[in-house]
């Protein structure tokens, strides 16, 4: 059975908007993730940075596989972007990635919150290396692991309220993305939530109720980048709302479609 992270990621990948791959891509080039490594890194390297380049080497290497391997094969998000930098820094090998992290999807996202939050700065970034947010860093405790379970409940709710932007979802869309959970090995009980989700009116302030943070509130927004083609009003209207009400400020939001090519 699938974890809630891993099904985030099923659907992240063109299990809602087809544009999912193409916003990984930029993700892990220069603009998105590939900028985060050169800030850390141009200063000289430390422990902290290199846990959390551990953390992103991992993003790509569970989104993509091992990084050496897709370069090889000419993988553009690898060769371009985070796997290629990844590759540079850790010679290629998992052993520098130090302890497992909750779900791939999840450790892009956060990286990507991160990022946006930090103004892509370098003191910005170093700043933060000392309390790493969850996705780039293990779960510290039961409680810690319990957290992240229930964000990346809330990234599957933030995808499907995106997805009703422009209205409900219909019959086929619901059962293309409810196909796409099976093949991830989502459970019965996660299918029916999810579907729960996606028949239920749009409520995009009990979503924003539910964001316990700025950095899982720039998750949130990122998660929703992935589940529409953000080009008609109703989503662009949607979208400038859920950053209102999540708290989130312009140079965050710029941040966020600049690293997935939004326009």
């Amino acid at each position: 059975m699938a974890g809630l992270a891993d099904l985030v990621g099923a659907l992240m990948q063109g299990g809602m908007s087809g544009s999912g791959n193409q916003r990984i891509d930029n993700a892990l080039g220069q603009g998105g993730l590939g900028d985060l490594l050169g800030s850390l890194t141009g200063g000289g390297s430390s422990s902290g940075a290199g846990d959390l380049l551990g953390g992103l080497a991992k993003a790509a290497g569970g989104l993509f596989g091992d990084a050496t391997q897709a370069v090889k094969e000419g993988n553009p998000a690898a060769v371009g972007g985070l796997g290629a930098l990844a590759g540079a820094l850790f010679g290629g090998g998992g052993g520098a990635v130090k302890g497992a992290l909750g779900g791939s999807a999840m450790a892009l996202l956060a990286g990507l919150a991160m990022k946006a939050l930090s103004g892509n700065q370098a003191g910005g970034a170093q700043g933060l290396m000392g309390a790493a947010p969850l996705g780039l860093r293990s779960p510290a405790s039961a409680d810690e692991e319990e957290e992240l379970e229930r964000n990346a409940e809330l990234m599957l709710k933030a995808m499907v309220s995106a997805a009703k932007a422009d209205g409900q979802i219909d019959n086929a869309e619901i059962e293309r993305i409810l196909g796409r959970l099976r093949e991830a090995g989502a459970d019965d009980d996660v299918q029916a939530m999810v579907l729960e989700q996606m028949r239920a009116p749009l409520d995009l302030d009990g979503l924003a109720a539910d964001i316990p943070n700025p950095q899982v509130a720039a998750e949130v927004y990122a998660a929703s980048l992935f589940a529409i083609e953000v080009d008609t009003p109703a989503e662009r209207d949607y979208l400038a709302r859920l950053a209102a009400a999540s708290g989130l400020d312009a140079s965050a939001v710029q941040q966020l479609h600049t690293a997935l090519g939004v326009r």
